[in-house]
């Protein structure tokens, strides 16, 4: 949240009632929004354990071979719980893209960028922000890809 709030963006905080693998379809009906509009943060690794974040829509999934093939490695996989966490510092469930700690390259699907406003996790379970696509690109400069199945 400190990362956002310092961005000087217009960005809410919503609060829910966070449930253990609802992802985002939880967080949609229970805050009343388009799924394609929450936006998911997953930490995945290279085959040589490079990590890396990619935004994704909440009702979408990635295709992590056509991503191996943009980025010029063999496979892209998601990490397990504890080594996302050692890279993020987030919890599953609460990993942002914003204020991780360590600078990871974050790969966003382009077509993010159609829409007006994204609700993405704020750092913690149970908190999303609203926020703009332009000042989600302006904030995190992420790679644009085109990965959506």
């Amino acid at each position: 949240m400190k990362v956002i709030r310092n961005c000087g963006v217009d960005a809410i905080f919503h609060a829910y009632r966070y449930e253990d693998r609802g992802g985002t379809e939880d967080a949609a009906r229970k805050l009343g929004l388009d799924e394609h509009a929450v936006i998911k943060t997953l930490v995945m690794e290279t085959e040589g354990k490079d990590p890396l974040i990619v935004l994704m829509h909440g009702d979408k999934h990635v295709s992590t071979k056509k991503l191996a093939r943009l980025m010029g490695v063999k496979t892209v996989e998601p990490c397990e719980p504890a080594t996302a966490h050692k890279h993020t510092g987030y919890f599953v469930g609460g990993t942002s893209p914003f204020g991780t700690l360590k600078k990871l390259p974050i790969y966003l699907e382009s077509t993010v960028m159609n829409l007006p406003r994204v609700y993405v996790n704020a750092g913690r379970r149970g908190l999303l922000v609203d926020i703009s696509s332009a000042d989600l690109q302006g904030i995190l400069r992420p790679i644009l890809v085109d990965i959506a199945v």
